[in-house]
């Protein structure tokens, strides 16, 4: 019903470019890793670790794994939460060298395994994250209903996704997240997450936000580390490839989905017009920047430009390819342009584009006013980058 996108781009990587090797396959949860991973690889072995039992005899056996594996003659093996047992990896290592056994190694976080010192595998697996729904996935897609929900399979679904979205909050960001890095400071990391919100779209200034928690400013960056860690947001560096002018340097952030974002803030309805309208519509373009930079394979640098006299472009791709400026506007002005045509003075740009909400497409400047669904249409079809 949805991944369709996801899965033909990650089914083309995985059966046609990489030739059956090994996968690390990582998403937060509830971007729709299990069932996507049925569809592309039926009759695998499946090991879901969020099984107790399975769970409690792996934990205890890790050779279990490899004398189910070498009984049941499978040369494709699927282990679900692979993060719950990072030891695991060493048999896994063993089958790929000995057996030339493909596995599917699913989780919801890396962060575990690369912080406990296990075996990663030597460079036999590839990597691979899924992410929120994208506009492609979505027949009929609802522009108003992604801004209010959020992108995950279940919240975009819903009739009701308040209660889904706090749950999930309350289930996986505050219990799961803390457990998982070993937090100790439960309720400083609750109000961090709704601090960290105000830094949606914005410059990160740690000081302000530790004030707000009580915590010192390394804290923090402890925080936001395990947040990127975690899949769970992302930080947008300052573009700043011989500038011309005065540049700032702090990053941006953004949560990896634009519902959580909303529900931290205590955001009502998102109205179009509105002022949340705009940063809501900003989170949005951006999720769909970072899902198409890795499902296209292109892995572009996405990084923002603003100078000291708060002159801004929201989005730069790769090495000042493509500039883009987001508008939740439908009647584009000049005002709408300055900062496009003070990168264009300073960088050589293929294009430079106003993504916003007019109703067609325009040129202005040799700057291309696009209207939202316009963009997302080329930019899945290769034309943007």
């Amino acid at each position: 019903m949805y991944k369709l996108l996801a899965m033909d781009l990650v089914r083309k990587q995985v059966f046609i470019d990489n030739d059956g090797q090994s996968i690390f396959f990582w998403g937060a949860r509830q971007t729709g890793k299990s069932t996507l991973l049925k569809t592309l690889f039926p009759g695998a072995l499946v090991f879901d670790l969020l099984l107790s039992d399975v769970y409690k005899r792996l934990i205890t056996n890790p050779e279990y794994l490899r004398e189910t594996i070498l009984a049941q003659e499978k040369k494709r093996v699927i282990i679900d939460e692979i993060q719950r047992i990072p030891i695991l990896l060493n048999e896994v290592h063993w089958l790929i060298v000995n057996h030339n056994i493909q596995f599917i190694l699913s989780g919801s976080s890396p962060r575990k395994i690369i912080r406990s010192g296990e075996n990663l595998l030597g460079g036999r697996a590839l990597k691979y994250s899924l992410y929120p729904l994208t506009y492609k996935e979505i027949p009929n897609f609802d522009l108003d209903r992604a801004l209010n929900n959020g992108l995950l399979p279940r919240h975009y679904l819903s009739k009701n996704p308040k209660r889904l979205i706090a749950s999930y909050i309350g289930n996986y960001l505050q219990d799961e997240i803390v457990a998982e890095a070993k937090i100790r400071k439960v309720d400083v990391f609750s109000k961090f997450l709704h601090a960290a919100a105000f830094s949606q779209g914005e410059m990160v200034n740690y000081t302000n936000i530790a004030a707000d928690c009580g915590v010192s400013a390394i804290t923090i960056k402890e925080y936001f580390q395990i947040l990127e860690d975690t899949l769970l947001g992302y930080f947008i560096p300052v573009y700043q490839r011989k500038p011309k002018r005065r540049v700032v340097k702090t990053p941006k952030f953004y949560f990896f989905d634009v519902g959580i974002a909303n529900n931290l803030l205590h955001r009502g309805r998102i109205e179009k017009g509105s002022e949340l309208f705009g940063h809501a519509f900003e989170s949005f373009i951006f999720q769909e920047l970072i899902a198409h930079k890795h499902y296209s394979g292109l892995e572009y640098l996405i990084s923002y430009w603003r100078t000291a006299t708060q002159i801004e472009v929201d989005f730069i791709l790769g090495h000042n390819e493509v500039a883009i400026e987001i508008k939740s506007s439908n009647n584009i002005t000049s005002k709408h342009l300055t900062g496009l045509k003070a990168f264009k003075k300073e960088y050589e740009v293929k294009k430079a584009i106003i993504v916003c909400t007019e109703p067609l497409p325009r040129i202005v400047d040799t700057i291309l006013i696009l209207p939202w669904k316009d963009f997302l249409e080329k930019l899945w079809a290769g034309e943007i980058i």
